[in-house]
């Protein structure tokens, strides 16, 4: 099941808002690791499918963290 990907930015950009009243390094891994920890693989290949297509809505505090989330293995079939 594919996400709509509003809907996706929304939920990146929320997990973003709590984090960011902390320090940058720590708010950034703070959203990977929340990603990281609740988002399925589908839902983390979709966040970096929108974020590489370009400007998706992303927070620039989702973006500086997306080097911190695991990329799932691309399917084969």
């Amino acid at each position: 099941m594919v996400m709509a990907p509003d809907k996706l930015v929304y939920m990146a950009n929320q997990i973003a808002t709590f984090f960011a009243s902390m320090p940058p390094e720590e708010a950034s891994a703070g959203v990977a690791e929340h990603i990281n920890s609740f988002w399925e693989p589908r839902m983390r290949a979709q966040l970096f499918a929108l974020a590489e297509a370009g400007d998706a809505g992303l927070s620039p505090l989702v973006r500086e963290a997306l080097p911190k989330i695991r990329r799932p293995a691309v399917a084969q079939g």
